[in-house]
C-alpha cells in the first residue's frame, strides 16, 4: 500500500471519530524516520486514545500494522507510528504548548493540509 492511501485512512478515520483541526505536515526531505505527520486534537485523553486505537484497528484492516503506540490514558498526547506517517493526537493545551506545527515549518517549506470537523 502507497504513503498517500495509508495517509488516507488516517485522515478518514480521525475525521470520522470527531478528531478536531487535523492537521497534515509534509515532511519529506526534513526528517528520515518519516514522510507525514498528522497532528490532531481531542477533547479528553480518552478521546485521544480512541482516535489512535481506531485508527489502529482500520489499519490492520487493510494488512498495515502500525509499529508502535505511545500514551495512553491520563495522557495529553497519544503517538501513533505508522511508519511513514506518525500521529499527535493532543490535548488543546498539549497543542498549543508543543506547536509541532511551527516547528515543523521553521523554513516555511513545510506543506500542511487542515481537516476541521464541527
Amino acid at each position: 500500500m502507497q504513503v498517500e492511501d495509508i495517509l488516507k485512512i488516517v485522515q478518514d478515520v480521525l475525521d470520522e471519530r470527531k478528531g478536531h483541526n487535523i492537521t497534515t505536515l509534509d515532511v519529506r526531505g526534513k526528517t528520515s524516520f518519516t514522510d507525514y505527520m498528522v497532528v490532531v486534537t481531542g477533547t479528553s485523553d480518552r478521546h485521544l486514545k480512541s482516535l489512535c486505537d481506531y485508527t489502529t484497528e482500520k489499519l490492520k484492516e487493510s494488512g498495515i500494522k502500525p509499529l508502535g503506540i505511545e500514551g495512553d490514558l491520563g495522557s495529553d498526547w497519544v503517538l501513533l507510528d505508522i511508519g511513514d506517517v506518525i500521529v499527535h493526537a493532543m490535548t488543546a493545551q498539549a497543542r498549543g504548548f508543543y506547536q509541532l506545527e511551527k516547528l515543523w515549518s521553521v523554513d516555511g517549506a513545510t506543506t500542511e493540509t487542515e481537516i476541521t470537523s464541527g
